[in-house]
């Protein structure tokens, strides 16, 4: 009879131990994997997918089985197994009162101790090292659990709704991703070594496009090369010789509006064909994007049209730059390198802590670096921006600002705009 009970109380610590790895492994297990397993039609996959979306009845069927399990437990191994030991010590030569609270006493502490080693510990480890498979593996049987257990189980569900209602939760819980656990997972996979270096980077960079707005990567028009018709051929020329680029703006006497865009490359043609060029008939014509319009969108553009080239203009229809898919390249992966060297950094930390931060560099990433809050409603795209309207004015070298726990100095100028700034963190009061 001993060995009897004894196994009776083990069936039972197994069987809460099965219960405990099963609960935890469909509340841990994350639908779209599961779903990828319901693709490869992997069996139990569907049937853990049902339990998962449903946490509330699988749960109150979980906890059926553990609650009656745990009483069944302690009622078993006090009434059977302390009784017995206790008839021990009093044959030992124990009191009956000492015999019977040692026993039990004993009895139970042995048992708690083997139930949360086997019974929560071991399965929950077990169901958190890979929640995915051992879901698909239990879903069937909990399945026929819940199944057996349904008119409890209903009854079990509807008492918590209403509980949760009369608490104040009446709305259903937001089961979607947000960015901060996108960047996590991201972290975590490079940590492992699922990504390889640098890719983080870029999925950051990806992320960030639609945060940016197109102004945040274009060329501005101080920096754009372009010719105006109205000019004469020579002086047209001239230009065209004198720019680096392959691809200049083009306007027609209206220097507020370009018009297309003209490729260095037709007019050679024309030269080596020993003709005369007719400016006009060689400007192609190029979108026309909204300032405002966020980066990620200019990807779909630039993609759908002839040419690769984007001409922003602002909400009064006033040309503000251009921006190309090799601007949308670099907002991800960063500054490619020129004929003059290595591309500019645009923030270093110095060896004292500090950090140079460059005027054009990005605001939303200023503000992800710096660790800052930014609206979500502003009038600037830069950092040089953002100092602007913190300053209220055209700073001078030297002038600084305190902000978000952030001491900003101004190193350099280039003319009238911020080129360079000096960012130190602020004791804590």
């Amino acid at each position: 009879m001993l060995y009897l009970d004894l196994g009776i109380v083990a069936i039972l610590i197994v069987i809460n131990g099965l219960l405990a790895m099963s609960e935890l492994a469909i509340v841990s297990s994350r639908p779209s994997r599961l779903a990828g397993l319901v693709g490869k039609r992997v069996k139990g996959a569907r049937r853990a997918l049902t339990l998962a979306s449903d946490p509330g009845k699988f749960l109150s069927t979980v906890q059926i089985g553990i609650t009656l399990i745990g009483v069944a437990s302690g009622a078993f191994s006090g009434a059977t197994l302390g009784l017995r030991l206790a008839s021990w010590l009093v044959e030992a030569g124990l009191s009956q009162g000492v015999a019977e609270t040692v026993g039990v006493g004993v009895v139970v502490a042995v048992i708690t101790y083997a139930s949360l080693i086997i019974g929560e510990l071991v399965p929950k480890q077990i169901a958190l090292r890979d929640p995915e498979a051992v879901a698909v593996r239990v879903a069937p049987a909990m399945v026929l659990l819940a199944k057996v257990s349904l008119p409890l189980v209903w009854l079990l569900d509807r008492s918590g709704k209403v509980l949760l209602w009369l608490l104040g939760h009446r709305e259903k819980a937001d089961d979607r991703v947000s960015e901060d656990e996108i960047r996590t997972l991201v972290a975590e996979a490079e940590t492992a070594g699922v990504l390889e270096p640098g890719e983080k980077e870029m999925i950051a960079g990806v992320m960030r496009l639609g945060d940016l707005a197109v102004g945040a990567v274009m060329t501005p028009r101080h920096e754009v090369d372009s010719i105006n018709l109205a000019d004469t051929p020579a002086q047209i020329v001239a230009n065209l010789l004198d720019s680096e680029h392959s691809r200049l703006v083009v306007f027609d006497g209206d220097s507020e509006g370009a018009i297309g865009v003209v490729n260095a490359k037709n007019l050679l043609d024309v030269y080596l064909a020993d003709q005369k060029p007719k400016f006009r008939d060689l400007v192609r014509e190029a979108p026309i994007i909204p300032e405002s319009l966020d980066a990620r969108d200019v990807v779909t553009i630039l993609r759908d049209a002839p040419v690769h080239m984007g001409l922003v203009h602002d909400e009064y229809g006033v040309f503000q730059g251009v921006v190309t898919s090799a601007d949308i390249l670099e907002a991800i992966v960063g500054s490619f390198s020129t004929k003059d060297g290595p591309a500019e950094p645009a923030a270093v930390k110095r060896d004292d802590g500090l950090y140079l931060i460059s005027g054009w560099m990005p605001a939303v990433e200023a503000a992800h670096l710096l660790e800052i809050s930014l609206p979500l409603s502003r009038p600037y795209e830069t950092f040089a921006g953002f100092l602007l309207q913190e300053f209220g004015r055209i700073p001078n070298v030297g002038d600084s600002i305190e902000d978000e726990g952030w001491r900003f100095e101004i190193a350099d100028l280039d003319g009238r705009r911020i080129d360079k700034v000096l960012a130190s963190r602020l004791e804590a009061a």
